[in-house]
């Protein structure tokens, strides 16, 4: 079964919340974000499988971390499981993007996408000021990306991606 999935655009005019510095979202009790210590591929494939979304083999998903820029991951400090993930990739000039945003199931599922979006948005336009982003995300994740000033398929933009066989 083919998951439907969403392109999300950020436009940079209409960034309010982040252009206001409102303050962060914060962490949930109980979870600990990590940016210098990247999952494992199976821990990756399980949240992204209790997510409805699609695994990787995890020689693909070691290559695709070690070409990331960066990743930002949330785990439950009481079981240390994986609880959220993002990864982006940029070509460090004009454009990056959000890939693999996923946050576990859940009551705290919200909260925990808007820090990771939040995070990543923080980090970009730090290092990249000006750059455009993009994301492809699950239809969870896009209230928290509308509150990050996120607009889906601006202006009638579509974005296209091939998928290429394993």
């Amino acid at each position: 079964m083919e998951l439907q999935r969403e392109c999300v655009t950020l436009a940079d005019s209409i960034l309010f919340p982040f252009r206001k510095n409102q303050s962060l979202p914060s962490l949930p009790s109980g979870y600990v974000l990590k940016t210098y210590e990247a999952p494992t591929p199976e821990a990756l494939n399980h949240l992204l499988f209790q997510c409805e979304e699609l695994t990787h083999p995890p020689e693909k998903f070691s290559l695709a971390l070690e070409r990331s820029a960066f990743y930002l991951s949330i785990w439950e400090e009481s079981t240390n499981d994986l609880a959220g993930f993002v990864r982006v990739t940029t070509d460090h000039g004009l454009n990056a993007n959000l890939w693999n945003l996923v946050a576990k199931p859940g009551a705290q599922q919200a909260k925990l996408l808007a820090v990771l979006v939040n995070r990543a948005l923080t980090i970009l336009r730090r290092d990249m000021p000006g750059c455009s982003i993009s994301v492809s995300a699950p239809a969870a994740s896009i209230k928290s990306l509308q509150e990050q000033g996120f607009l889906l398929d601006p202006e009638g933009i579509r974005a296209m991606g091939l998928k290429l066989q394993n």
